[in-house]
């Protein structure tokens, strides 16, 4: 029986103007990340379809993938962002 190991994400939430670390596993899939990231800023109860994610600056596209098959290592950032943004007045 395989173990997942424990890793750390730096996960910043733009909304929110905070970054919180996620424990994850390889087979958590991006989804999920960001779904724990906004719960984790106090963001949970808005809906995260609303919401894209970024790693390396681009944008994430199948966020059913998990973080083992697009090579997210331990200590990451991940940058999760309102998908349309509101411009400053």
């Amino acid at each position: 029986m395989t173990v997942d190991v424990k890793a750390t994400l730096r996960v910043c939430v733009a909304d929110a103007w905070d970054t919180v670390s996620l424990g994850v596993t390889p087979s958590h899939t991006v989804r999920r990340v960001k779904a724990e990231g906004l719960a984790a800023a106090g963001r949970g109860s808005v809906d995260p379809e609303l919401y894209e994610v970024k790693y390396h600056g681009a944008l994430v596209l199948d966020e059913g993938a998990t973080l083992e098959s697009l090579n997210i290592p331990d200590g990451a950032p991940i940058i999760i962002l309102r998908a349309r943004r509101q411009p400053v007045r």
